[in-house]
């Protein structure tokens, strides 16, 4: 190989050398060059003001669903208590007009109680007996009955106490006698009884 070959060889692979190199610049240029646009578009969509917006408008759709949540929690709870207020005056509607009927009760046990002492009175006592039980039946059709206090340990939610005595027969905190009949409707306490109790 004369020198004016050589010559042409080694230019000929600095050529393909440099080209070599070029290209791996353009392609490391290339990727700056990409990484660079998707740096700038995120940063551009976060300063973007429909981004702002789209956020904001998500923090109202959150706000507005627990708020309607919250709503339909009390609602609920509003109709369940609607709904046991309704039961409760179905349930303890008559209370007023019974509670008006009890004196009458009494003043009936009243006057059999004397009536049984003499025997001439023996029609009268069974008419006011015949009333008495009915008036009795229309209380129970109701859900009246009465209280049996006597013997019973003192309850302040039942018994109303207005004495109290000594006591052979009963321990102390007993009911042992009763001055006045107490009333139930259904479950629930119409009048205490009036009691005596052991001391």
């Amino acid at each position: 190989m004369n020198p004016e070959q050589e010559e042409m060889k080694v230019t000929e692979e600095d050529m393909q050398a440099t080209a070599a190199h070029d290209e791996h610049s353009n392609e490391a240029d290339t990727d700056a060059s990409a990484s660079d646009a998707c740096s700038g578009t995120q940063a551009a969509d976060e300063s973007n003001p429909l981004h702002t917006e789209l956020e904001q408008a998500k923090e109202q759709a959150d706000e507005h669903y627990q708020r309607y949540l919250r709503t339909q929690a009390d609602f609920d709870n509003f109709r369940r208590r609607t709904m046991k207020e309704k039961e409760d005056l179905a349930k303890y509607a008559s209370a007023k007009v019974i509670t008006e009927l009890l004196p009458v009760l009494d003043n009936f046990e009243r006057a059999l109680s004397t009536g049984q002492e003499a025997s001439e009175t023996e029609s009268f006592v069974k008419g006011v007996d015949m009333i008495f039980r009915q008036i009795q039946q229309v209380m129970e059709q109701e859900g009246v009955q009465p209280m049996n206090a006597v013997g019973e340990p003192f309850n302040p939610e039942y018994h109303q106490a207005i004495m109290q005595v000594e006591s052979d027969e009963y321990e102390e905190g007993f009911v042992v006698e009763e001055v006045q009949k107490g009333y139930m409707l259904k479950d629930k306490v119409l009048r205490p009884a009036m009691v005596k109790v052991s001391g």
